[in-house]
């Protein structure tokens, strides 16, 4: 294939309506009577599969009844008491491989509960309906926790010592709270503003303070911090993205999928957002689902996502795959990036090389090349933890992510980590949720005793 010698990367190719409707919900809430009769269909399974897939343990029979009974109130107390951020996890979570996936009716019929929208309809009926805060701080310990990191983990992990009537001092480099949640996840998957809403209505608890534009190692340090803190919980996240490693990569067009969705969430005009006409987007997991639709709806008309095994080895759910496929993306397996072609400074295209695994398992190249034209090549291939702030303090790590106990203690005494960082992290919010959960009843354990 010939490589187009200039680029095609512009802004506005589509009209106000059409950006309105292609970042609409995608999945739209069930209405009242869509939700009884959905809840309907459960068995409320006694020692019920769904809850034990769950990585926060909600008593899914349980809210789902409450629900059939008319009472989303109490059923979203249910799900807040074991997962704070549940109407978050309601959009995000990947419930086709979760609780859904393992739903006696799934098993029996091949069609689940829809287990995500009835917990989004509960948590939604409440946070509308602007009712009390569902938990009640006791009373003041005089302990003070520092949190560096105000996404899921952090988040989850003030709010449970908050509510254990400890004083929390939540450290955030961004401008706004949410982590992830605000800045990585596709912006039809959680419209209207739903993160800061979530972030308001966890701070509603009190005792809680964020100070956004403060980063450890920058600004803090965990020297300074433990000394002045009773305990510190670490939810870092991570901040790197790994590197193609090819000539030309810091090229214009080769761009950072992480930072392609950020910016794209904290867009007030979407029309104002250049896209390329083709996009390749290199990775096989939710990064590259979500860069490449939304780089689809944003008006492109060729994306392409490279990846270099097979399908049933990508990260990605075979639902977000086929999402991606019912929008137009292209998805090419058993490739991997090989070269890239640079014209006047900006990326034109991308050489891919076919890949194979050998009888022992590895990964190899074939030798044989493939040629895509690309106005933008997006990188989705793994983000990468920053160990600097860690330098100097007794804290184990393993390859740059920190090594807990399962009550996500670290080596150090004072310190506990949860969320992406640590080893075993996984990139889901719900763990993530669990993981400040776990390391706050810890933390109130330790400082209790």
């Amino acid at each position: 294939m010939t490589v187009s010698e200039t680029s095609d990367v512009k802004a506005n190719r589509l009209s106000s309506a059409d950006y309105a409707d292609n970042f609409s919900d995608i999945h739209p809430p069930l209405t009242p009577h869509e939700a009884i009769v959905e809840a309907d269909r459960c068995y409320f399974c006694y020692d019920a599969p769904c809850m034990t897939a769950c990585p926060t343990s909600i008593d899914i029979p349980l809210f789902i009844r409450n629900i059939q009974a008319g009472n989303p109130i109490g059923s979203a107390k249910t799900i807040f008491s074991e997962n704070i951020m549940g109407g978050m996890c309601a959009r995000v979570c990947p419930t086709e491989t979760l609780c859904e996936e393992v739903c006696v009716r799934e098993i029996a019929e091949g069609k689940p509960v829809k287990i995500g929208l009835l917990q989004r309809h509960a948590t939604d009926t409440f946070m509308e309906r602007e009712q009390p805060h569902p938990f009640t701080r006791a009373a003041s310990t005089g302990k003070k926790i520092a949190v560096i990191g105000a996404g899921p983990a952090g988040l989850s992990c003030a709010h449970r010592l908050a509510t254990h009537g400890h004083d929390v001092t939540v450290y955030e480099a961004r401008e706004k709270a949410g982590g992830l949640n605000e800045y990585g996840i596709a912006s039809y998957k959680t419209t209207n503003d739903f993160a800061q809403d979530e972030v308001e209505f966890i701070l509603q608890i009190g005792g809680i303070t964020i100070e956004n534009g403060k980063a450890l190692g920058r600004d803090v340090n965990l020297e300074q911090l433990t000394a002045e803190f009773d305990a510190v919980f670490l939810g870092l996240g991570l901040p790197g993205v790994n590197a193609l490693g090819l000539e030309g990569e810091t090229a214009s067009g080769v761009v950072d999928a992480v930072d392609f969705i950020g910016v794209l969430r904290q867009a007030e005009d979407l029309s104002l957002l250049e896209v390329g006409r083709r996009i390749v987007v290199i990775g096989g997991g939710m990064t590259a689902i979500d860069a490449a639709i939304q780089s689809k709806l944003l008006g492109a008309e060729e994306v392409t996502i490279a990846y270099r095994r097979g399908q049933e080895h990508m990260n990605a759910s075979l639902y977000e795959q086929e999402l991606a496929q019912t929008h137009g993306v292209v998805i090419r397996h058993w490739v991997m990036p090989s070269s890239l072609h640079v014209a006047d400074g900006s990326v034109t295209g991308i050489t891919l090389e076919k890949t194979r695994l050998d009888a022992a398992g590895k990964l190899s190249g074939t030798g044989e090349l493939v040629t895509l034209q690309a106005d933008q090549v997006f990188k989705a291939i793994g983000q990468t933890p920053d160990a600097g702030p860690l330098a100097g303090l007794p804290i184990e790590l393993e390859k740059g992510r920190i090594r807990t106990a399962a009550d996500r203690r670290t080596s150090h005494p004072k310190i506990w980590a949860g969320g992406d960082c640590i080893i075993g992290g996984e990139d889901l919010t719900v763990v993530s949720v669990e993981d400040g959960k776990i390391a706050a009843e810890s933390i109130h354990k330790a400082l209790m005793a």
